[in-house]
């Protein structure tokens, strides 16, 4: 039982799954497919693309690595 008196916790890493778990359940019920590709998991997830270093650059420079998101494409 959960104590009384207005002890609320904010969980902000557990508030944040709940967030993205939503925003797969509305992507998914709106989808056409049966299921959502990776692709557009990422997309609704907002995942980063990976890094590749360009020609020249020190792979282990992790100075140079910027992570871009699909919503700045």
């Amino acid at each position: 039982m959960a104590p009384v008196g207005g002890t609320a916790v904010h969980d902000h890493v557990a508030l944040a799954e709940i967030e993205l778990c939503g925003e797969l359940i509305i992507a998914a019920s709106a989808a056409d497919e049966d299921r959502l590709s990776a692709d557009r998991i990422d997309e609704v997830l907002r995942v980063a693309e990976e890094w590749w270093p360009r020609e020249g650059e020190d792979p282990r420079d992790s100075s140079s690595r910027l992570l871009k998101s699909p919503r700045d494409s």
